[in-house]
């Protein structure tokens, strides 16, 4: 999955046990300007890393997975838990490039010292569209 909004906010990275940390942030995700959105995402491991060049304001572009976990506590009641673990984390201008133009396949132009004839040009340009499927 995938989303781009504001970082709007961006924690420090948590040391939770000696074998697993964790940082949490922020993103302000305008599908309708006028009702924002505020989804927090988690990093964990060396993901925590990926959000050391970024800073609050910045636009970003987030690749996440959505996570559910089922607990018992000790009273026997069943609790669920969810939770956005992002993987990949760029800048929202790398995304919002705009694409490459299109490849044209123009007939190449009439040389002067052609005929004048265009039926070599037509039938280049037939084998070229003659596709093998």
């Amino acid at each position: 999955m995938e989303i781009q909004g504001k970082l709007i906010d961006l924690s420090e990275t948590t040391q939770v046990t000696d074998t697993f940390r964790k940082r949490e942030f922020v993103v302000e995700y305008a599908d309708n300007p006028q009702y924002p959105e505020f989804v927090k995402f988690e990093c964990i491991q060396d993901r925590c890393d990926l959000l050391n060049n970024f800073q609050v304001g910045q636009e970003l572009s987030v690749s996440f997975n959505l996570k559910g976990r089922k607990w018992v506590d000790p009273q026997g009641n069943t609790k669920y838990f969810n939770s956005l673990q992002a993987w990949r984390i760029q800048p929202a201008s790398a995304e919002a490039a705009p694409p490459p133009p299109p490849a044209t396949e123009a007939a190449p132009p009439a040389s002067p010292s052609s005929s004048g004839n265009n039926s070599d040009l037509l039938s280049a340009s037939d084998e070229e569209d003659d596709l093998p499927f």
